[in-house]
């Protein structure tokens, strides 16, 4: 038997993402994502991570993709700098927090 997951809602994600990650600064201070013609610039990252997380990912691993986006995908940052590395496991312990919340619906 196959386990039903509520869906993800992208807006929950994106959220998180610009919230705790936003690796290339999208937005200033203060401005939310909403009507931000870049918006959708993380969703493929964060869709995958909390996919990944909901079936065998653990937090650190979720962290460890984020860091590897960022340093390697993206060319920014250095995946040992504990600040790079700090971001990307407050944003997967996000995921994890809101697709275990989905999990008990």
């Amino acid at each position: 038997m196959v386990s039903q997951h509520p869906p993800l809602k992208l807006s929950r994600l994106r959220d998180i993402g610009f919230k705790e990650w936003d690796p290339i600064g999208i937005l200033s201070p203060g401005e939310s994502w909403g009507h931000h013609p870049a918006a959708d610039e993380y969703d493929h990252y964060l869709l995958h991570a909390a996919n990944r997380l909901r079936r065998d990912w653990s937090v650190s691993d979720a962290a460890d993709y984020l860091t590897w986006v960022k340093s390697e995908h993206m060319g920014l940052g250095h995946p040992d700098d504990p600040s790079e590395r700090s971001r990307a496991a407050a944003t997967a312990k996000a995921i994890k927090a809101y697709v275990d919340e989905l999990a008990e619906l």
